[in-house]
């Protein structure tokens, strides 16, 4: 009998140990470390196919902000003393709230599991586009349809805060409806910026294809970047924007613009601006600069120079101007406002650098045009 009661136990102990749960700080082995991009990570457990994405300071401003979302696989539970949102399984429908989030879906051939949007009518994706018709538009702002997200049956909503979390958040958290932010827009690194194409491909099931995928990006990018650092000699001055009102912003040095612009053989012409944000000048000082400069890029909805000279009279005057060096982002925009820069283009950041570098150096490259036209 005695003999048996031993074996009893041993047994017991064995499904004990079998079942016991994970605590979350287990979860600190390195799943995925980014390179780029400083505002996620993924981690695991030993011997545990289930992951843990943190998301650090979502929003601009965030101070210590941390969310975190738990992939649960092959019925692993969820660990104790975790605080956050859970999903079951790789997430098999969508809804995205930003059309970069539609881009970085596209890049890994998932867009498919998009049910639902914010905005339809800006998306450029052709896969979406196509099934425009089976693919509900959420709303945006304060004018979110809970209905429709609710009738839709996501397995995840990704979000993004501005300057504070998502008037989204605390109805989600209401409906039981799983969510993360997605931070990308805060990153000033292009690749940065593209590197969160791994964070959503881990939620679908796919970060072998995502980190293959930016691996490549990453590649050709820098490639572009080295050739340009080794080749060129005489560094253009670039001007950014147009006015908004009465008001023009210049973006920081260390914003993407003009980290572009920079890896791309330019000099960013208000290059003194290190507050970190865009700063307000009035219309007289953005003359003085955009006088100063070789190149204007990006002036707003301007597409050809009839249009900016209504827009920005007084600059017809300038060399850039007369010289007819004014580019614009706006190749693929779309019928319904939308422009696919904003979209594809932050996965595609050596697409953009070598738009840039073909308007800064002619001749270094010999691709056409993607993102940029030159107005005439």
């Amino acid at each position: 009998m005695r003999s048996c009661s031993v074996i009893l136990f041993l047994a017991l102990i064995m499904v004990a140990c079998g079942n016991r749960q994970e605590n979350i700080n287990e979860f600190v082995s390195d799943v995925y470390t980014p390179v780029y991009a400083r505002g996620f990570s993924i981690s695991g457990a030993e011997g545990k196919r289930s992951t843990l994405l943190t998301v650090s300071n979502p929003w601009q401003g965030a101070d210590s902000v941390v969310v975190s979302l738990f992939i649960s696989r092959d019925g692993e539970p969820v660990p104790d003393g975790f605080e956050g949102q859970v999903i079951d399984g790789d997430a098999a429908r969508v809804i995205t709230m930003s059309s970069t989030q539609i881009a970085m879906l596209d890049a890994i051939g998932e867009s498919r599991k998009v049910v639902g949007v914010s905005g339809l009518g800006f998306i450029s994706s052709p896969g979406i586009r196509s099934r425009r018709d089976s693919i509900g538009d959420v709303g945006y702002d304060s004018n979110f349809n809970y209905e429709l997200i609710m009738s839709l049956d996501p397995d995840i909503v990704l979000l993004y805060g501005v300057n504070g979390a998502s008037p989204v958040e605390s109805k989600l958290m209401e409906l039981d409806i799983p969510f993360i932010y997605i931070g990308d827009y805060l990153e000033s690194s292009p690749l940065g910026k593209a590197e969160w194409m791994v964070a959503l491909a881990e939620i679908v099931g796919r970060r072998d294809d995502g980190e293959k995928h930016f691996k490549e990006i990453a590649q050709s990018y820098n490639s572009l970047k080295e050739l340009v650092s080794n080749a060129v000699e005489d560094v253009p001055k670039v001007m950014l924007n147009a006015p908004y009102g009465d008001t023009w912003f210049m973006p920081a040095e260390d914003n993407y613009s003009v980290q572009l612009i920079r890896d791309a053989g330019g000099e960013y012409i208000y290059g003194r601006n290190r507050s970190g944000i865009s700063v307000p000048i009035d219309i007289e000082e953005a003359y003085m600069l955009c006088s100063d400069a070789d190149i204007w890029l990006n002036p707003g909805n301007a597409g050809t120079l009839a249009e900016l000279a209504v827009a920005c009279p007084k600059f017809t005057d300038t060399d850039c101007f007369r010289s007819g060096h004014i580019f614009n982002n706006t190749r693929r925009s779309t019928s319904g406002g939308g422009n696919d820069y904003y979209e594809s283009g932050v996965v595609n950041p050596d697409m953009v650098l070598r738009d840039l570098v073909k308007i800064f150096h002619p001749g270094l490259v010999q691709e056409e045009f993607v993102y940029h036209k030159q107005l005439d």
